[in-house]
C-alpha cells in the first residue's frame, strides 16, 4: 500500500466513522447561547431555549425529520412575509395566563418596564439530564415561575423525550408543576397552555383583520395578509375542522398544510391523566395552536369553569405528545394510534 492509498483509506475510514457517529439522535449544550440542542442524525431538530426575552423556556425552531421549519421566525429569527403580532408566541412552551393574578403567557420583552410588576416569568435554573442514544434523546430540567422580584410560585419539572418513527419528530413533555411558598391559583381563563406558533404556510388561508387584548388591556392587531401559499386546516379526533375546532373539547387536534412543496402536520395530543381531559382547544386560524384544560369557562359560554388550586407544597401534573409529521400527512387512524400509545406509555 502506498502512502496516497494509505491516506485515502484513512480519510474513507474517518469519514464512516464520524456518520456512524452521528446516527441517531445527540444533545448539545451550549450555556453561553443559553440553549440545548437536539439533533438527529447530526442535523439540529429543535432546541430547548431560555433567553431572558422570551420570558420562558421554549422550544425553538422545531421542524420536521426532513428539515422543514414548522415554527414562525418572530421575534427571535423573523422571516420575509410572516406576522409580527403576539411577540409572546415563540416555538413551543407552556405557561399560562393567570397564576395568582400574574399573567404569563402575555410577557415578553415587548410589554413597557412600567407594567412589569403585572406579568411573570418563568426561570430556567438547572438542567438534570442530557442525553442522546440511537433511539431517543432525553432532557430533564428544573424552572422557577417567579414574580418581578424573583418569589417563586412555582417549581417546574420537566421531563422531554425525543423520538423518530415513521416520518414523525415525536416530543413528549411531562412537567410536574409545585406550588413552593404559598397557594396558587390557575384562574378560569383563555390564553394557556401549551402551544406551539407555526410558520405562515401552516397558518389557515384568511381575509380577517382583527385585534386581541390581553387581561391588562394591551391590545395586539392581526393585520390582513396575502394567503397566497397559505395551506393550514385544523380537524380533531371527531372530524371537526377549521375555526370551529376552538372551543371544542377532544383528545388531540392536527393542523394539517403543505410548506414548500412537503406535506406537513402537526399534532397535539391529550393524557387522560391530565386535568380537564379531554381538553379544550385554543386553535386560532392565524398561526397559535394551543390546547387548553384549564379555561373552561369561556369556552363552554359558563357552562363550566375551573379554577385549580395547588397549596403549598401540592403538585400537579401535565403531558403532552407533539407530533411534526413530513410526508403522506397523518390519518384520523394514524392519530388515534398515536394518541393510544401515549396513554399507554408508548
Amino acid at each position: 500500500m502506498n502512502i496516497r492509498t494509505g491516506i485515502l483509506s484513512l480519510l474513507l475510514f474517518m469519514f464512516v466513522a464520524s456518520a456512524s457517529a452521528q446516527k441517531g439522535f445527540s444533545v448539545v449544550e451550549k450555556k453561553a447561547d443559553k440553549k440545548i440542542e437536539i439533533l438527529y442524525d447530526g442535523k439540529l431538530l429543535t432546541a430547548y431555549c431560555y433567553f431572558d426575552s422570551t420570558e420562558k423556556p421554549v422550544l425553538f425552531p422545531v421542524k420536521t425529520l426532513t428539515g422543514n421549519v414548522v415554527t414562525r421566525g418572530f421575534p427571535i429569527a423573523p422571516r420575509a412575509g410572516e406576522r409580527t403580532d403576539h411577540p409572546h408566541h415563540v416555538g413551543i412552551w407552556l405557561n399560562y395566563e393567570s397564576v395568582n393574578g400574574l399573567d404569563f403567557w402575555n410577557n415578553s420583552d415587548a410589554i413597557a418596564k412600567e407594567k412589569k410588576d403585572k406579568y411573570g416569568s418563568i426561570r430556567h435554573q438547572r438542567t438534570l439530564l442530557a442525553k442522546g442514544s440511537k433511539d431517543k434523546a432525553e432532557l430533564r430540567t428544573v424552572s422557577h415561575w417567579v414574580d418581578i422580584n424573583g418569589n417563586v410560585l412555582l417549581e417546574e419539572t420537566t421531563d422531554f423525550v425525543f423520538t423518530a418513527k415513521n416520518g414523525n419528530f415525536i416530543i413528549d413533555r411531562a412537567c410536574v408543576l409545585k406550588a413552593v411558598a404559598q397557594e396558587v391559583l390557575f384562574k378560569d381563563v383563555k390564553d394557556g397552555f401549551i402551544a406551539i406558533r407555526v410558520a405562515r404556510a401552516l397558518e389557515m388561508p384568511s381575509k380577517q383583520e382583527d385585534k386581541f387584548v390581553d387581561v391588562h388591556g394591551n391590545v395586539t392587531a392581526v393585520s390582513k395578509l396575502d394567503n397566497a401559499g397559505v395551506t393550514g386546516l385544523y380537524v380533531n379526533k371527531e372530524g371537526v375542522t377549521g375555526d370551529a375546532t376552538w372551543a371544542k373539547r377532544s383528545v388531540w387536534t392536527c393542523l394539517n398544510g403543505e410548506k414548500d412543496g412537503e406535506k406537513i402536520s402537526i399534532a397535539i395530543i391529550d393524557h387522560p391523566k391530565n386535568v380537564g381531559y379531554p381538553t379544550y382547544w385554543h386553535a386560532r386560524g392565524y398561526g397559535l395552536f394551543a390546547a387548553n384544560p384549564l379555561g373552561q369557562k369561556i369556552f363552554s359560554e359558563g357552562k363550566e369553569e375551573l379554577n385549580l388550586k395547588l397549596s403549598k407544597d401540592q403538585t400537579t401534573q401535565f403531558q403532552y405528545r407533539i407530533v411534526v409529521h413530513a410526508g403522506k400527512g397523518l390519518t384520523t387512524t394514524d392519530l388515534n394510534t398515536l394518541a393510544d400509545n401515549f396513554a399507554a406509555g408508548k
